[in-house]
């Protein structure tokens, strides 16, 4: 993609992060920072859709002045990229997190709970029990994020609006925790297992509101933005850009 004058402004792009538009560093390139930067001024539709919260995206993408709203926590918040406010927040029910939470103990799982309050984003832990739930703790602090919360007692951190929980184990371990949680509560809930690819052998399980999905994000934010009509083109590697 070259500097044009004629950008295509009857499609709206949205592409992934992880793997698709970042680098093996979780960082964009000199090169594709600057390209797009070139084709939104020139007024590309363009967003990003990712499992990463604003905070983190904010980070990774860093002197992108993105125009649109980004869809972060695989749709769980849709989001002005340069403020950080939320457009929409799609929250598990209470009762239903509340149950899953009670039944984690059951396969030797700690979450991480990523909540909104109203006026800011957390995510609290309470403790650290592999390795692979420490590179996450790690990578957090070293990003400086502010939502990082340490808490005696995660039951308190559910009467907040409980947005992504996170379970980091083996994968023999969260498939069978996956598997509970979809024959209980899989009219309720979104659920992605995948490994984490800056930490290999770990695998994450994130558990979502069933609202919260990068499609359903799509259809409401061209919804938002009175794009109904314009085409779509996404980019993405992993199961939950299917």
């Amino acid at each position: 993609f070259g500097r044009s004058r004629h950008a295509d402004v009857d499609t709206l792009y949205i592409s992934d992060l992880d793997g698709t538009l970042v680098n093996n560093d979780a960082e964009i390139s000199d090169f594709s920072l600057q390209t797009l930067q070139n084709l939104i001024d020139d007024g590309l539709l363009f967003t990003v859709a990712s499992a990463r919260s604003v905070v983190s995206m904010r980070q990774m993408l860093k002197g992108l002045n993105l125009q649109l709203p980004v869809i972060s926590f695989n749709g769980g918040y849709i989001s002005d990229f340069a403020t950080g406010q939320h457009h929409r927040v799609n929250s598990i029910d209470s009762d239903v997190i509340q149950l899953i939470y009670e039944a984690l103990p059951r396969y030797g799982c700690v979450p991480y709970l990523s909540t909104y309050t109203g006026t800011e984003e957390r995510v609290y832990y309470q403790s650290v029990i592999n390795e692979g739930m420490a590179w996450h703790l790690q990578d957090r602090i070293t990003r400086k994020d502010p939502r990082l919360r340490k808490t005696e007692d995660l039951r308190h951190s559910l009467k907040e609006q409980v947005v992504c929980m996170t379970v980091i184990h083996r994968r023999e371990v969260l498939d069978d925790l996956e598997q509970h949680i979809l024959d209980s509560h899989g009219d309720h809930v979104e659920v992605h297992h995948y490994e984490n690819q800056y930490d290999p052998g770990w695998y994450w399980l994130t558990v979502h509101d069933r609202r919260a999905s990068k499609d359903q994000a799509i259809e409401d934010l061209k919804k938002y933005l009175g794009l109904v009509e314009k085409r779509t083109v996404v980019f993405g590697d992993n199961k939950n850009d299917i």
